[in-house]
């Protein structure tokens, strides 16, 4: 049972990983079957209204299965050594059928010409998804995919409470895999009507996530995180502004 477990968290963990590769690909419409601007474009309601769909699967299915009060639920069904994983595979599904279904919108919105502009929009894009995969390591990144947990059951060892600190990135922003994931999307050398979509539908989704996030994190922290978020931006590396005290006026003469 034990070895089973391990082996379901590292296929898992394989799943991930291609889709991740595939996601690159994708969006940079790129080395990929099927890229964001790939096919024949139909009725434009109709690719917005399907694609608005399968980016409400993804957002709903990544949130909710990351809320506390759901793991408590979803864990009298799944044993919780492969919490993580089954959430991992649920996601990585998810990004799946987004790539399968997505009805494309190919119109060009801009397209900067061959040069140094479109060579550094590139070198954006790239930065963009090193810093995604980077961060995960910069947190953990096998306890992030799940392969710690099942690799700690493997060994009957106990994995203990999760740690508060800021390594690299985090010193700066309090989020960079979301930050990484804005750049990457939006850093397009030609970006069509559908990648526009894109962008926007999942920048709003990440100014929501964080918000969800954020309050999962106080509940664990407390004034900890309380004091990082007063101090660190969210996703610009520049501190929050801070309401100016009121100072106190003195009573007018008579």
């Amino acid at each position: 049972m034990r070895s089973l477990a391990v082996l379901y968290g590292a296929a898992v963990y394989a799943v991930f990983f291609v889709t991740f590769l595939y996601a690159i690909g994708f969006v940079g419409n790129f080395g990929v079957p099927k890229g964001i601007d790939t096919g024949v474009a139909g009725p434009a309601f109709t690719a917005v209204a399907i694609n608005t769909l399968l980016l409400a699967v993804f957002a709903v299915q990544h949130s909710l299965m990351a809320r506390p009060a759901f793991k408590a639920w979803w864990t009298r069904f799944v044993p919780a050594p492969v919490e993580r994983s089954t959430y991992v595979l649920a996601s990585s599904l998810a990004l799946i059928l987004l790539f399968w279904q997505w009805r494309p919108m190919p119109d060009v919105v801009w397209s900067i010409p061959d040069g140094p502009g479109r060579l550094a929009v590139w070198a954006l894009f790239w930065l963009g998804w090193a810093t995604v995969l980077l961060s995960t390591f910069l947190i953990n990144h096998f306890d992030l995919f799940g392969l710690r947990q099942v690799w700690a059951y493997r060994r009957r060892a106990e994995i203990p409470p999760s740690d508060f600190h800021t390594p690299l990135f985090y010193r700066v922003v309090r989020h960079p895999i979301y930050l990484g994931f804005i750049i990457a999307f939006w850093a397009a050398p030609t970006m069509g009507q559908g990648r526009l979509f894109f962008a926007v539908a999942t920048t709003a989704y990440v100014l929501i996530a964080i918000q969800l996030e954020e309050h999962d994190l106080i509940a664990v922290f407390g004034d900890r995180y309380r004091d990082y978020r007063s101090r660190v931006g969210m996703l610009l590396p520049i501190p929050p502004i801070r309401p100016r005290p009121l100072i106190p006026q003195p009573p007018a003469a008579d």
